[in-house]
């Protein structure tokens, strides 16, 4: 009898499959998970990288910004994602305070998210003052995706969500902390709330690719927080972000359907029950022959109270 040989398993894509990609002039495909069913979701839709992103903490568990998220948190969600996946890089987000602090607690958190948490890079904030960061983190073998533009973990510094690098000083900035980012040996970097000019402008200076978010068509590929692009907010939307449906009144109306099923007892119906032979119920409540004394009746059979 012939060996037939088992269907070969799709490899998981690493940085130099992104470069690949960036080589290639195709435009990369980035978006947030934070759970595994949704990461297997994207996983099968071919979305080439997942970002763990700590945006999880707004969106997953209610904070009012990033800087709240821990190293346990990151960890916890990074692991979930990763089982959800065979296909996508996942990168994960390194939280506030957990690099830039000591080269030494930068390494040893970076480790912990590729060792404990499976993700295949990390993302960390900041272009010229974390340059040495990215340098050193690279150096112990771990790949690194920079992120400068709007930097959240540093929202209070920078007075709110705003567009970054308006002015002569601002923009020469960005571009002196793309480089720092490309030169410390980043694979590629986010570019946050940037005009889309300046944006075209970075990417086209550099080698690696630039991942936007709020930059423009002009960066190598984009990335959304997946709550926005799933439409799952009826509150706020970011002008950079596209509802590509409306999972929020889906959802609802599916609640309010059920709720509504409940109550009037439409649900469970039979297609959502199981029965079990009559004839057995009647033996396990004690409604047989057996059960009664002779010249006694049958009963409602054995009481709740009955010590079985």
């Amino acid at each position: 009898m012939s060996h037939v040989p088992s269907p070969q398993k799709a490899s998981r894509l690493t940085i130099a499959s992104i470069a690949r990609l960036y080589a290639d002039g195709e435009r990369i495909a980035m978006l947030t998970a934070y759970d595994y069913l949704t990461a297997r979701i994207l996983d099968e839709a071919g979305i080439p990288m997942l970002l763990v992103g700590d945006s999880l903490g707004q969106v997953i568990l209610g904070y009012d910004s990033t800087v709240r998220v821990t190293m346990t948190e990151m960890l916890h969600h990074t692991k979930a994602v990763v089982r959800g996946t065979s296909r996508a890089l996942v990168v994960a987000d390194m939280p506030f305070l957990s690099y830039g602090v000591t080269p030494e607690a930068s390494l040893e958190n970076a480790g912990i998210l590729m060792r404990e948490g499976g993700a295949g890079a990390v993302k960390l904030e900041g272009g010229e003052r974390s340059a040495k960061t990215i340098e050193t983190i690279v150096r112990a073998g771990i790949p690194v995706m920079g992120h400068i533009g709007l930097t959240p973990q540093s929202i209070h510094q920078l007075g709110g969500h705003r567009v970054q690098g308006k002015t002569r000083a601002a923009g020469r900035q960005l571009l002196a902390d793309a480089l720092a980012v490309q030169q410390a040996g980043a694979f590629g970097m986010v570019l946050e709330l940037v005009p889309e000019q300046l944006a075209a402008a970075i990417t086209d200076r550099l080698h690696v690719p630039t991942i936007g978010i709020g930059a423009g068509a002009g960066c190598s590929g984009q990335v959304q927080v997946i709550t926005d692009l799933l439409g799952m907010s009826a509150e706020f939307t970011p002008k950079h972000a596209r509802h590509y449906t409306e999972l929020h009144a889906i959802i609802k109306a599916a609640a309010e359907a059920y709720r509504s099923d409940v109550a009037s007892g439409a649900f469970p119906g039979p297609d959502e029950s199981s029965r079990m032979d009559d004839a057995t119920l009647d033996e396990v409540l004690g409604r047989t022959a057996l059960d009664r004394p002779e010249g006694v009746e049958t009963g409602s059979g054995i009481p709740l109270d009955r010590d079985l």
